[in-house]
């Protein structure tokens, strides 16, 4: 009943680990896997290592976390060690970032033949000069990116966009235009920040950082909702889904499948297989045989 197909990867169920949570290693990524998730994806990697921002990194708001890491990743060869430890027992993604079409295509490369397709991101608000949001709200860079990469490689390109533009539609069909396969939507919102009372300070080192959690969803759900409208490729949805009933919303809005984060961190890797039992009785009360007669009904 569960079971559904996107980019070539068949998944047990519609539930994805997203980028950045648990994602730093092999065993990690796996225990994801072995904890229910539909399919894993790794934390963001680059073309060498990258320190990040000093602590602290994270803030929990009222709605949510804000996060300021500045993808802090040990670099692709590095990375690759890891990707080689993956059990495969569900698909595996690559998250990826770069600063320019040739250095997203050379990490691709490198991390192509050892996942089940590869995430571009595009959309970090957090990133490091040069990389994240301010590639992904440029169309015609995200187009070039595209399509470099997908000249690059064999697996399957999904592009996760950044909500933080006058208009996701836009950037979306420029990532179709690239050739992409999928869609992620949407990658943190914001930034923005949390003063400490005692010291006025802000309390993240970087002052800023990207907002996620349920606070985000309503936004993240009219980005879904939009860009179903708009182009033909299947679509992730992510932002602050953290019960079956935010997933059957994201799948309404016309995401194929959903990734989850933030609630990791409230109820931990449980929260999987919470969602896929509930979703599961959801269905069955409703009379849906399969998740793909949820996608899109809220256009019906």
């Amino acid at each position: 009943m569960l079971e559904m197909e996107i980019c070539r990867m068949k998944m047990k169920n519609p539930t994805v680990l997203a980028a950045g949570v648990l994602g730093s290693t092999a065993s990690s990524l796996n225990w994801a896997a072995r904890s229910g998730a539909g399919a894993v994806v790794t934390k963001s990697f680059g073309l060498e290592p990258n320190k990040g921002y000093p602590n602290p990194t994270t803030v929990e708001v009222e709605g949510g976390i804000i996060n300021a890491i500045g993808l802090s990743n040990p670099g692709v060869e590095i990375f690759q060690e890891e990707l080689k430890k993956l059990e495969g027992n569900v698909p595996q993604v690559a998250s990826i970032y770069g600063s320019t079409p040739e250095e997203f295509s050379q990490i691709a490369i490198q991390a192509d033949n050892l996942v089940d397709a590869l995430e571009l991101n595009v959309s970090c608000p957090h990133a490091m000069e040069g990389c994240g949001a301010s590639i992904g709200q440029d169309p015609d860079l995200t187009t070039q990116i595209v399509k470099s990469v997908k000249k690059s490689v064999k697996s399957p390109v999904i592009v996760k966009l950044t909500p933080n533009v006058t208009d996701i539609v836009e950037i979306a069909q420029a990532a179709e235009s690239g050739g992409a396969d999928a869609l992620t939507l949407i990658n943190s919102l914001g930034p923005g920040m949390k003063i400490d009372l005692e010291t006025a300070n802000p309390v993240l080192s970087n002052r800023f950082g990207g907002m996620s959690g349920p606070a985000i969803k309503p936004v993240a759900l009219r980005c879904v909702y939009q860009v179903h409208q708009a182009v033909k490729l299947p679509i992730m949805g992510v932002g602050g889904i953290m019960n079956y009933q935010d997933v059957v919303e994201f799948l309404y809005a016309g995401a194929n499948c959903v990734q989850i984060g933030t609630a990791i961190m409230y109820h931990g890797l449980d929260v999987f297989r919470e969602i896929t039992s509930d979703l599961e009785k959801f269905m069955t009360r409703k009379g849906y045989q399969k998740v793909e007669e949820m996608v899109g009904l809220a256009h019906e």
